[in-house]
């Protein structure tokens, strides 16, 4: 009986996670196991080392885990195990720490480029003490996490992913700077030099975001002058354009907040979805991925089909739901948490963060189905990006924002991705 076999118990609880949209069955199954497995794990009722895996799977389960943090998860199980093969696990641990090596010394590179750049500014004096601050700790900000979220998408920073890694540092610069230091004025015109996308149009930028535009600039150029010597310095174009994309639907929340604003839940979604940045990142790692790729993947990203919706709106309801309160203490745009307590007369916080946990869940629904249904039509490794993006959201956002407040757990998988090497 299953009940009686814990170790198939905990396969079938993984394998519910793969369940798609009208699965009753597996839902029931996954109540089902989920509260045995609870009950075991409270009791201490299995050994050590199937305890450990019960444990690590009800924090999170394998459908949801990284690549990165789940080798971290799994080679010390694999290696309580008496039957473990030990060529195989000395191969994994020397993987492991290949890859951390080369991560090291990207992180590094990231680091020195963020700093010439600011030192190049603040010498020069193009920028004010409050803005040196805040792009300081934007800096700080974009060098943590994003060493983090390339490390753990189990990426190399070589040439083009190093160029991807600093999209994702200036797309948090740029969050941050429509959504708290920018006033409304400044946004139009950052807006409109950003859709002109021209290295003319920084006279007629504030000092601050002469910086922020450069660099974003030239970002893009050397993804295009990398691509250019394989012939596809094309391909830039599609993430420019999911840039531009992006900025308008940040214009898009400036206005909203500027005006007190609160839009319905559909109006919030058909633009929070895009803003996420979860469709822009996609496509910018798209660039450089090789032969795999081809004007039509870019394309198919581009209509936003259902795996991206799915996985932009993991990342906007897990954000809004562990932000919520804290951006509201300031003047911030509405959360998709306030436009839903408003368009449906509702006083709980609490009642509106169960009903999007439960979309959420929904949503991971649609990326399995959608992974089916694409199988034969979108190579797996694009799939696999997008997939990781919604894994990253439940590593950074279950309990808290540790992208804005980094916490215990995040400098620990720091730790171990970045410091500390794998014994052999």
């Amino acid at each position: 009986m299953i009940t009686e076999d814990v170790q198939g118990m905990l396969e079938l609880y993984e394998a519910t996670y793969m369940r798609v949209q009208g699965e009753a069955i597996l839902d029931n199954a996954l109540v089902f196991t989920k509260t045995r497995l609870s009950g075991i794990a409270n009791d201490h009722l299995c050994d050590g080392s199937l305890y450990k895996q019960i444990k690590e799977a009800l924090e999170r389960p394998i459908r949801k885990r990284l690549p990165r943090l789940d080798a971290l998860c799994y080679i010390p199980i694999y290696q309580q195990d008496v039957s473990h093969n030990k060529s195989l696990l000395r191969l994994a641990k020397l993987g492991f720490n290949l890859l951390q090596s080369q991560h090291k010394k990207e992180l590094s590179q990231l680091a020195k480029y963020a700093l010439k750049t600011m030192s190049s500014f603040i010498g020069g004096g193009k920028v004010s003490m409050f803005q040196t601050i805040y792009l300081l700790r934007e800096i700080d900000l974009l060098k943590t996490i994003s060493g983090y979220l390339v490390s753990t998408l189990s990426l190399s920073i070589l040439a083009l992913e190093f160029s991807l890694t600093k999209v994702i540092g200036i797309s948090t610069i740029l969050d941050d700077t429509y959504d708290a230091y920018g006033t409304h004025e400044e946004l139009v015109i950052f807006t409109e030099a950003v859709q002109r996308w021209s290295i003319t149009c920084m006279d007629e930028l504030p000092n601050y975001m002469k910086l922020i535009y450069k660099g974003l600039l030239d970002i893009y150029e050397e993804m295009e002058e990398t691509m250019a010597k394989e012939g596809k310095a094309h391909h830039v174009n599609y993430a420019k354009e999911a840039m531009k994309e992006m900025i308008r639907n940040f214009m898009t929340e400036a206005k909203w907040r500027n005006e007190g604003y609160i839009p319905t839940v559909e109006e919030h979604q058909s633009v929070s979805f895009m803003s996420c940045g979860y469709k822009m990142l996609t496509i910018a790692g798209f660039v450089g991925m090789g032969d795999i790729i081809t004007d039509e993947s870019f394309e198919w990203v581009l209509g936003n089909p259902p795996l991206i919706k799915a996985s932009s709106e993991i990342c906007r309801l897990m954000d809004d739901i562990v932000g919520h309160k804290e951006e509201q203490k300031r003047n911030h745009v509405a959360s998709i948490v306030e436009a839903y307590m408003k368009q449906h007369d509702v006083k709980e916080e609490e009642f509106v963060y169960d009903v999007f946990n439960q979309q959420v869940e929904e949503a991971w629904k649609a990326m399995n189905q959608e992974s089916l249904k694409c199988k034969d039509l979108v190579p797996m490794p694009l799939m696999m990006r997008v997939i990781n993006l919604a894994r990253v959201m439940d590593a950074l956002y279950k309990y808290d924002d540790t992208f804005t407040r980094v916490g215990k757990e995040l400098i620990g998988h720091i730790e171990s991705l970045f410091v500390h090497a794998m014994s052999l």
